[in-house]
């Protein structure tokens, strides 16, 4: 393991497009920067996406780096959490084991049982969605069909994040208890 003066050395290397230098920063950097990016984007294959246009960045702003306001992992750890945050924002990350019960990918040829059994399901979702109070019902789409962060409900209805929280708990309890019925 590197000390923080010999990666700030290899910053400096860096900074003058020193292609050696790039790579044994990456080799005493990658593994903590990428675990800061999966810790919070929770897929594999985004946090290596992003690592990878992290690394770019680093490359390409290298001579930004100023030892006298933070280490260079510390300023590193920055730009790897920034981005990762910034794609939570654009996009939703969810996995399969997030996805709400009986959710079925679509297949790729059309299956008209199936297709008959999706709609039915989809009418009792919708008149199950008719049972919510309306600012609920919008801010279930909102949150599960248009992606808005908690912030951003919160910000929409004029309420904290944890009411946010807690009214969206309470209407998929009621969601599920409708469509279980």
């Amino acid at each position: 393991m590197r000390s923080s003066q010999e990666i700030a050395e290899l910053m400096v290397r860096v900074a003058h497009q020193d292609r050696v230098a790039f790579a044994e920063l990456y080799r005493a950097t990658g593994g903590k920067l990428f675990g800061i990016a999966l810790r919070i984007l929770r897929r594999r294959d985004l946090a290596e996406d992003i690592l990878q246009e992290v690394y770019a960045k680093i490359w390409r702003r290298a001579g930004e780096f100023d030892a006298a306001k933070a280490s260079p992992i510390t300023w590193m750890a920055a730009i790897v959490r920034n981005r990762a945050l910034d794609e939570l924002r654009r996009k939703p990350v969810l996995s399969m084991e997030e996805l709400p019960e009986g959710f079925e990918p679509s297949a790729e040829t059309p299956d008209p049982l199936g297709e008959r059994e999706r709609n039915e399901r989809l009418g009792r979702l919708l008149a199950c969605l008719d049972t919510l109070e309306r600012p609920k019902r919008q801010m279930v789409l909102l949150a599960y069909c248009h992606g808005l962060s908690r912030e951003a409900l919160a910000t929409r209805f004029g309420a904290p994040v944890p009411t946010i929280k807690t009214w969206l708990h309470r209407a998929l309890v009621q969601l599920r208890l409708c469509l279980a019925s």
